[in-house]
């Protein structure tokens, strides 16, 4: 039975009408006019606003609200929507205005089939955009069904630059600079730091039950739902030991081996198969060895989470993995994930390698201590004898400096300002 065009043409009208009161923070995401596009993200990262961005702009450009067609498919009044009801949700746009519509479909892959009918409004020449949750939109079998004619766009959480606007400070070189506005900078850093970047945390007061209630729909309904998880315990065992490996590679079968001391049944195929669900949730990336084989790089990763609140969750006393962390996921957000952003381990340890950019970083907390101070500069110096190294630096909470030795030039940044660079 088809739904209803009233009801659809009701939350067609609301859904607009709410888009319209929205207030957002404007985000650098760079579109192509005229493109299909998914965005794919963790849940509650912004992708929503993402939208909502993308409508005032061209309402600006002299389009009208009217002809966008938006839904968002987590509304409850769509229970029972189906394949078979696209068309009728086009018959409810037409019966509201005449012009084909711009469609914004959020969480479309809640609808069995959606692909379908995504692929025939892109082969009508129709701008569509729609977002998700899963990575598995990303996956060549979907690739192969939408044919190639979506642009696909991941959207993370805010960046540091994003979250100081939202808090109503624009961190130009006044900020940078000045002794006040330097203050004011490294007090929200604070926040940042420990709880991370989701868009509609700003406003929140009570952050770390906001931060569960999110780890709780990916958990649950991402993960053991969506994929139909049924060792529950080990799962969420992985989980809490990823976390406190951070900053360190780990094989899958030891991974497999800290489940099994706890007394849980599992075999190492189990786990991998966990870790490519907590991926394709959006929950966890991780970043390869440089210089292991091009067969063993994928056997001992070094994971991270994807914004710091949620690795927080399972930490005490978790400055340097949360240190860590941050750095990784601007790295991944400014050189991608795909062969971009690795670390090195082969008689020295380097945490990040950036091959395009010849760019070589250690992270640490701090260099106060002499023989932190050793083992992390040293380690840059022989990287830099077994590979093309433009740039060595090292991040730190808040320290910074040039050091120069063994005729080799290393920046030392703090992480506020290498964010904002």
């Amino acid at each position: 039975m088809s739904m209803d065009i009233n009801r659809l043409k009701t939350v067609l009208v609301d859904a607009i009408e709410n888009v319209q009161r929205t207030e957002y923070v404007h985000r650098n995401v760079q579109i192509e006019t005229n493109m299909p596009y998914i965005f794919v993200g963790v849940r509650r990262c912004g992708k929503s606003f993402l939208l909502y961005q993308r409508m005032f702009e061209l309402v600006s450009t002299g389009h009208k609200w009217d002809e966008f067609l938006y839904i968002n498919f987590e509304d409850e009044r769509l229970i029972g929507f189906n394949s078979s009801d696209f068309n009728s949700l086009l018959e409810a746009h037409y019966s509201l205005n005449q012009k084909p519509p711009i469609l914004f479909l959020e969480e479309i892959q809640k609808i069995d089939g959606w692909e379908k009918f995504a692929r025939r409004m892109a082969d009508e020449k129709r701008i569509v955009y729609i977002t998700g949750s899963n990575a598995k939109m990303l996956s060549q079998e979907m690739a192969s069904t939408l044919g190639g004619r979506y642009l696909v766009k991941l959207v993370y959480t805010y960046s540091f630059e994003e979250f100081l606007r939202a808090n109503q400070m624009n961190p130009d070189n006044k900020h940078l600079f000045s002794t006040s506005g330097k203050g004011q900078i490294i007090k929200l850093l604070e926040d940042y730091f420990y709880y991370g970047g989701f868009p509609e945390l700003t406003h929140i007061t009570l952050k770390r039950s906001y931060l569960n209630s999110i780890y709780d729909k990916i958990y649950l309904g991402d993960i053991i739902v969506r994929y139909g998880v049924t060792n529950h315990k080990a799962l969420e065992v992985l989980m809490k030991k990823l976390a406190e490996t951070v900053r360190h590679p780990i094989s899958f079968s030891r991974l497999t081996n800290i489940v099994k001391s706890v007394g849980i049944s599992v075999g190492t195929s189990t786990v991998i198969q966990y870790l490519q669900y907590a991926e394709e949730s959006q929950l966890i990336f991780s970043v390869e060895n440089y210089a292991s084989t091009l067969v063993q790089r994928t056997t001992t990763p070094k994971y991270y989470f994807v914004d710091n609140g949620l690795l927080n969750l399972f930490l005490i006393n978790s400055e340097a993995a949360l240190l860590e962390n941050l750095v990784a996921i601007a790295l991944i957000k400014k050189y991608g994930r795909d062969q971009a952003v690795y670390y090195y381990e082969k008689n020295i340890e380097v945490d990040f390698y950036i091959p395009s950019a010849s760019l070589a970083i250690q992270v640490c907390f701090s260099l106060k201590d002499p023989i932190t101070y050793d083992r992390e500069v040293n380690a840059l110096y022989k990287l830099s004898n077994h590979l093309h190294c433009d740039k060595l630096m090292i991040i730190t909470y808040d320290e910074e400096g040039l050091i120069r030795e063994k005729g080799f030039e290393l920046e030392l940044v703090p992480i506020w300002r290498w964010l904002l660079d």
